[in-house]
């Protein structure tokens, strides 16, 4: 029960990986801020941040489910504010609010480009910057983005430079802030999952039901945060994770109960750095 009473606010939480975070933490008794724009249903994606509440509390944690636009100073700072008021502070902020076209740099209209960078650059550091001075109060406070390692290889550009650039400027900002921060003893990490993980934007952006069979689940995701987020913030910082990393590092041997196909017939994820580790373990389960 080490989050209990922990506070975590969590950006784009009304589903897929962020409510599995959110869930996972409630376990243990967790108070969790759903902040997402989702407050009506979308003919395309299951949940609100009213029937993702319900599930968090289901678990045991306490909801606070609050509609925000990570693109707007004004709305992020009233959302933090209210979560404050409400539980009394933040311990742990998580960046996983994102947007994704996989297009080139001649099919991407500037729209596009703007809304990436608008919610994964500039909404991850929006966020954190309001957050920061709260979790300045917390006696292990964690900023963990969803972002993947800085592994500036062309091939992760080329086929989708916008997209790229946006989800590493989430990366940048783990890299500086967490020198920045290690003063205060606030962690800033990176989590990223090895394979495709099974989300609404797998099934309705990158490759449909096929895709979403050879993806592990959002839980994965979820158990590696949280045991990122038990970890000491005044030395575990300043880290690109890799979701089954995580767990093997912690003492998991067994990857099987995180999909429905063996480790050989998963769609790896991009970005992944060609020295990226893979134990026995984890490659034949």
């Amino acid at each position: 029960m080490k989050l209990k009473d922990k506070v975590m606010f969590i950006t784009g939480g009304s589903r897929g990986i962020g409510l599995a975070i959110g869930k996972r933490a409630a376990k243990d008794g967790a108070k969790v801020v759903l902040a997402a724009k989702t407050a009506e249903p979308h003919p395309k994606l299951p949940g609100t941040i009213y029937t993702a509440a319900k599930e968090i509390e289901e678990e045991g944690g306490v909801a606070l489910p609050c509609v925000l636009d990570v693109r707007d100073e004004q709305n992020v700072k009233e959302v933090v504010n209210e979560a404050v008021s409400h539980f009394g502070g933040i311990d742990i902020c998580v960046n996983n609010a994102s947007a994704i076209s996989l297009t080139s740099t001649v099919d991407t209209d500037m729209k596009r480009y703007d809304l990436m960078h608008q919610i994964n650059g500039r909404g991850t550091y929006l966020v954190s910057k309001y957050c920061i001075p709260h979790l300045k109060n917390s006696d292990n406070a964690h900023i963990l983005n969803l972002a993947p390692p800085l592994d500036m290889k062309a091939k992760w550009f080329a086929p989708h430079l916008a997209y790229t650039m946006a989800k590493f400027t989430m990366s940048m900002c783990v890299l500086g802030m967490a020198e920045e921060l290690k003063p205060f003893g606030i962690a800033v990490n990176a989590l990223w999952p090895r394979t495709a993980v099974a989300t609404a934007a797998v099934k309705n952006v990158l490759g449909g039901e096929e895709m979403m069979q050879g993806s592990r689940f959002p839980e994965i995701m979820a158990d590696a945060a949280y045991e990122i987020f038990c970890k000491d913030s005044s030395t575990f910082t300043g880290n690109f994770c890799i979701d089954d990393l995580v767990l093997y590092d912690s003492g998991i041997r067994d990857f099987s109960q995180y999909a429905s196909k063996p480790y050989s017939e998963l769609f790896l994820d991009f970005f992944l750095p060609d020295d990226t580790p893979l134990p026995e373990e984890i490659k034949n389960s």
